[in-house]
């Protein structure tokens, strides 16, 4: 009985929340909570010299099925507006970090991912539920928030947007 609960709060938490920057009015136009953390490869990953890009900073895990969906469009996002200045960047909100280089290698994810954990989640507003995409502007602020399964061209389209101001 307590999987089957666990399994419903997963289901709940994954697939749940709002598809759009309402739920977190908060954050929307602030400069974004810098954080300083080393990746998987053992890189320095610095928010703050990630200024003058704009950034998909997406928080997810490898039990996430949404997440899962999300992850290898990030990638080709990242390949395509490279070079118009798009820098993603993946926040695993797991508790273990086998599982997450294994979904790396799978997935083939050619961005930065970093560990996270509550306290980096706090910072942006506590991430309850996954995913948790923050798309931040070349000026550092946070121009938009997707939580749960989002409509990725949505997400594309206000991504572009942000890539075509300089």
């Amino acid at each position: 009985m307590r999987v089957l609960a666990w399994g419903l709060v997963v289901a709940i938490v994954c697939a749940g929340g709002a598809k759009d920057v309402a739920q977190q009015p908060s954050l929307i136009g602030k400069e974004a909570p810098r954080f300083a953390r080393r990746d998987l490869s053992g890189k320095r990953i610095d928010l703050a010299e990630m200024h003058g890009k704009v950034v998909l900073l997406n928080f997810w895990a490898t039990w996430c099925a949404p997440c899962r969906v999300e992850l290898p469009a990030f990638a080709q996002w990242q390949a395509g507006y490279e070079q118009a200045g798009l820098q993603v960047v993946a926040v695993s909100m797991d508790d273990e970090r086998t599982p997450v280089d294994q979904a790396v290698l799978k997935l083939k994810l050619n961005f930065p991912v970093i560990m996270g954990d509550a306290k980096l989640g706090n910072h942006y507003g506590g991430v309850l539920g996954l995913p948790v995409t923050y798309l931040i502007g070349r000026d550092g602020k946070i121009a938009a928030r997707f939580a749960g399964e989002s409509d990725l061209k949505q997400m594309e389209s206000t991504m572009r947007e942000l890539l075509s101001r300089r």
